[in-house]
């Protein structure tokens, strides 16, 4: 696999079409603190991380409406790729849905969304987009 980052996010995405209530997906520093933003921003109900013997996994409650039973998640879209990284700088932020959604953002103060980098003062690469 040449891009872990964009199979989470598939597979996130494919659940979510599929109407799954829980995924798992293969645990790395990187995608636990993708998950922890996803799930202090609410879109995902819980995650836990499960230590197995040849890989750890980490497995993700999907969020739905409980009346209507639409996703949390209408879009989940990756932004910089191992052949083309997109970097930002404060002054040139994403603004994704005009500030509904949010971007994931690696920086030197670590993994956050574009509001705390507005707010510590960083730029980093855009990893992806959700709203």
């Amino acid at each position: 696999m040449t891009d872990p980052i964009a199979d989470f996010l598939t597979r996130i995405r494919n659940a979510y079409l599929a109407g799954k209530k829980i995924v798992e997906i293969p645990s790395s520093n990187m995608k636990v603190a993708l998950t922890k933003i996803l799930c202090d921003k609410g879109y995902i109900l819980s995650y836990k991380v499960v230590e197995a013997q040849p890989v750890d996994t980490i497995k993700i409650a999907l969020k739905y409406h409980p009346v209507t039973k639409t996703p949390a998640i209408k879009s989940i879209m990756r932004v910089s790729s191992p052949g083309l990284r997109k970097y930002v700088d404060v002054k040139s932020m994403p603004r994704v849905l005009n500030g509904l959604g949010i971007a994931i953002l690696s920086t030197s103060k670590g993994v956050i969304t574009d509001k705390e980098a507005k707010e510590l003062g960083v730029g980093g690469e855009v990893i992806c987009y959700v709203y």
